[in-house]
């Protein structure tokens, strides 16, 4: 009998995919195709920190009483997370699987009400999306790590619920990061966020959207700092995101020690019949190599366990293509 149950920063979870936080969950009915499908948790569309701010600062500058700002800011605010919460609240009466709230925040003291609100609407965890694009000379790393540390604090003090972060590779040092956000009270950290990507249309000369979704290449920096983050700092689990494409990809996060992976663009482009389709290979497959569960090939590849750990280091690149005319 396979066992496929995974324990992902204190949620047991039926197995490791879980559908990652985009359009495709924002809608109670479709996050129920995803537990029909087979998935062991989803993360519900992320709530937007800047977006709040935005509209709200449109609505201000159309009001001609601007003493009426404060007012338009907190009902804004209010209004999108009520909303939110009313998502939160429909996906738990119509699935058993966990549900992850997300917000993508970047200010230490905005969302330590509305965090303990979602776990009263009955989140079974937070995922916490801090992204800090440094375009100043003049920042240093420990402003970044500073900024990271102060949000997962500032929730940790208000919620009781698991806090997963969810954090870029444009860090300097992530294992320092990973080590220093399991000091402060997170239960698991997700490698990596996904933002817009933007590109040069030469005919109009405008910026426009780059690539929306992943694709394979991108799978081996996933896998890379999955085996080294899992292999160096102890006690905290990852969840694997961005290259996840198919079976094998997953099954690859698994053996460099991650503890669940999140789908996306997987999803967009087959449907939810990705996820079933997955399971089947991923249980064949450890039929097949004679594992019974997730435990037993979990992080066999991570940067501990390898014979030579210098396999995930950059310096390899130089030394493949040294030894090449």
């Amino acid at each position: 009998m396979i066992d496929m149950k995974t324990n992902y920063g204190g949620l047991m979870l039926r197995n490791p995919l879980i559908v990652g936080s985009s359009g495709l969950t924002n809608n109670p009915e479709r996050i129920k195709e995803y537990e029909k499908a087979g998935a062991g948790a989803v993360v519900l569309k992320s709530l937007f920190e800047e977006q709040i701010e935005m509209q709200a600062f449109e609505a201000i500058h159309e009001n001609e009483y601007p003493e009426a700002a404060r007012y338009i800011n907190t009902y804004v605010k209010a209004n999108q997370v009520s909303s939110y919460l009313e998502l939160i609240k429909k996906a738990k009466t119509v699935c058993t699987i966990p549900i992850i709230a997300s917000i993508h925040c970047y200010k230490a003291d905005a969302w330590t009400d509305f965090a303990h609100q979602m776990e009263l609407a009955g989140a079974d965890a937070l995922e916490l999306n801090v992204f800090f694009l440094c375009t100043d000379p003049d920042t240093d790393y420990d402003a970044t790590l500073d900024l990271c540390v102060s949000i997962l604090k500032k929730v940790r003090e208000t919620v009781s619920i698991p806090i997963f972060m969810k954090i870029g590779k444009n860090i300097g040092n992530i294992p320092r990061l990973v080590k220093t956000l399991k000091d402060n009270g997170a239960d698991a950290v997700v490698l990596f966020n996904r933002f817009y990507q933007p590109d040069i249309d030469i005919n109009t000369r405008q910026i426009v959207s780059g690539n929306v979704f992943s694709n394979h290449s991108d799978l081996s920096e996933t896998i890379r700092w999955t085996a080294i983050v899992s292999g160096i700092v102890q006690g905290i689990d990852i969840a694997s995101s961005t290259g996840i494409l198919d079976w094998e990809d997953v099954i690859k996060c698994l053996l460099a020690g991650a503890s669940a992976v999140q789908l996306c663009s997987a999803i967009y482009t087959h449907g939810a019949e990705i996820i079933s389709q997955m399971l089947v290979c991923i249980e064949e497959w450890m039929h097949q190599a004679k594992y019974e569960s997730l435990s037993q090939f979990k992080g066999q590849l991570s940067f501990r366990n390898v014979t030579d750990p210098s396999v995930y280091e950059r310096s390899q690149f130089m030394k493949y293509f040294s030894d090449r005319d």
